[in-house]
């Protein structure tokens, strides 16, 4: 993959590839090292560029975060809305991820 920053293919594939605290935790050394100053202009250019690829990689994992819980959120509801057209049946949410229901 051709880019056109200081960052190669290999670091940005290990971008990829961390954590969201992983990517946090570098993000936060990286502002600290910007707002300290005293950085030569490439230095700030690539700890900029690099602060972004952490950033958007962080971002991107909150994302996908975010829409399993909406999905999550959008089947209990329809879950809950569905239970009351059940008759008689008792319905018990044993985790996010499954339901067991019993008569």
């Amino acid at each position: 993959m051709a880019n056109n920053t200081h960052l190669t293919d290999e670091q940005l594939s290990a971008i990829e590839n961390m954590t969201y605290e992983q990517a946090r935790d570098q993000l936060v050394q990286v502002v600290q090292k910007l707002e300290a100053g005293g950085l030569e202009l490439n230095d700030s250019m690539y700890q900029w560029e690099l602060g972004e690829a952490l950033a958007k990689h962080a971002q991107s994992l909150l994302d996908e975060v975010a829409k399993k819980l909406n999905e999550v959120q959008e089947s209990q509801a329809q879950f809950q809305a569905n239970a009351g057209t059940q008759g008689n049946e008792k319905v018990y949410v044993s985790s996010v991820y499954s339901c067991t229901r019993t008569r």
